[in-house]
């Protein structure tokens, strides 16, 4: 197919970035250095049991997979669970999340050549594809090869079917290419369908299925004894570049001395980044990394760690969810509605439109447009025990309507492994 010969081309011509990409990436971040011959194709395992493959890019798709690959494990002990990413972050969650009881590589970069490596050195017998992972040479050589590829936990916000839109012969191949797909929700769906899609089904969001660890949930209530029960804690999780400043902005405006807020940015690499601000504007703070108890005069808690968000929900009284107070399109609202944290997100959450809809249509989150909004959202809520008590239930009530999806997608996947 011509746009998809055009695809490859492109991607010859774009090696020299990719190569310098992940140079300049790992000054930031030393896991992209490693394993660098995976990212082409090459690797040193061959399983000799039917692999089972699921693709999860970074650390929110990881997440959602957990009840996915849990449940795997359990019905399918024959089976090798091979888990692939693209991010060190996403990789080494899993390593957190699973251990041994997974295999995890790097997918290599769509070039032809890699992807056959891939598919040959593993045979999966099923391959599965988080949300919005549409890759036309690996799709077109899982066909070739005989692998059943299914998109699941399919999402495609607006915004994303509009780029797709201009790529429609090439997306459109792919999208064919697929044996199912098992979208989140019926927008997406549509969306889906109209570039091409077929054999959908509306199966749910799996993220609503996973539970909160208890170990977290019991480190969430230590730190919350710690710091005190009568002590005002909001949290501002997931924050992405330039979402810190306003929400310190607001928090200055909160003009709430005692109350201490807890930031946690969303990617790792940007912890001393976010230090430095805190000490630019001389504000007193300590690091989670530290390991010392939250002292009364801190004024800010730097959530420097991997792998607690579940726990920061459960010491917070409010929480900001970050990624939407600028045009970044949102963060994963649901792990705090999970622990019952009264969520509060800005106006620019259109990579999940339809979670957000649905839970402030639920009175479990409300949405500002502003610093000044965010400040006074969250001193209204700090003064209203009553008012998040109703949000907390709303909250927990929104998180359990919405479970059942890792349970229709397991019939999905064994009507493939059946055939």
């Amino acid at each position: 197919m011509l746009s998809r010969l055009f695809y490859s081309l492109m991607l010859v011509l774009a090696l020299p970035y990719l190569v310098l990409h992940l140079l300049w990436r790992g000054w930031r971040q030393r896991g992209y250095w490693r394993h660098w011959g995976e990212r082409f194709g090459f690797y040193t395992r061959r399983s000799a049991r039917p692999v089972i493959w699921l693709h999860a890019v970074s650390v929110g798709e990881t997440r959602a997979a957990v009840p996915l690959v849990q449940s795997l494990l359990a019905r399918y002990p024959g089976h090798q669970i091979l888990l692939t990413h693209t991010t060190p972050t996403g990789r080494e969650t899993s390593e957190q999340l699973f251990g041994d009881k997974v295999w995890r590589v790097y997918l290599p970069y769509d070039y032809a050549f890699a992807v056959r490596r891939f598919v040959r050195q593993f045979r999966p017998v099923l391959g599965m594809l988080m949300e919005t992972e549409i890759w036309p040479n690996l799709i077109a050589i899982c066909r070739c090869e005989g692998v059943p590829v299914m998109l699941v936990n399919a999402r495609l916000s607006e915004r994303s079917a509009r780029r797709y839109r201009r790529l429609a012969g090439l997306v459109r191949y792919s999208l064919t290419g697929l044996t199912a797909i098992a979208a989140q929700t019926p927008a997406d769906a549509v969306r889906l369908q109209a570039l091409g899609g077929q054999q959908i089904k509306v199966m749910g969001n799996l993220k609503f299925d996973s539970v909160p660890p208890v170990a977290q949930l019991q480190l969430g209530q230590q730190w919350r004894s710690a710091i005190g029960e009568q002590r005002p804690v909001w949290l501002a999780a997931s924050t992405r570049e330039g979402e810190e400043a306003l929400v310190l902005d607001a928090w200055q405006r909160l003009h709430a001395a005692a109350a201490l807020l807890i930031i946690v940015p969303r990617h790792p690499q940007r912890f001393d980044e976010v230090a430095a601000l805190l000490e630019k504007r001389d504000i007193r703070y300590q690091r989670r990394s530290s390991g010392q108890p939250v002292d009364a005069s801190t004024q800010v808690w730097l959530g420097d760690s991997m792998g607690e968000l579940f726990a920061y929900y459960r010491a917070a009284d409010v929480a900001l969810v970050g990624g939407s107070l600028l045009p970044l399109g949102g963060q994963n609202l649901i792990e705090a509605a999970a622990v019952g944290c009264p969520v509060i997100i800005g106006q620019h959450v259109w990579n999940f439109a339809e979670v957000s809809r649905a839970a402030l249509a639920s009175g479990a989150a409300l949405q500002v447009n502003s610093p000044e909004a965010l400040a006074l959202a969250v001193g209204r809520l700090l003064n209203d025990g009553v008012r998040r008590e109703q949000m907390r239930q709303a909250a927990l009530a929104f998180a359990r309507s919405h479970q059942g999806a890792t349970e229709r997608l397991l019939t999905l996947v064994a009507s493939h492994l059946a055939a």
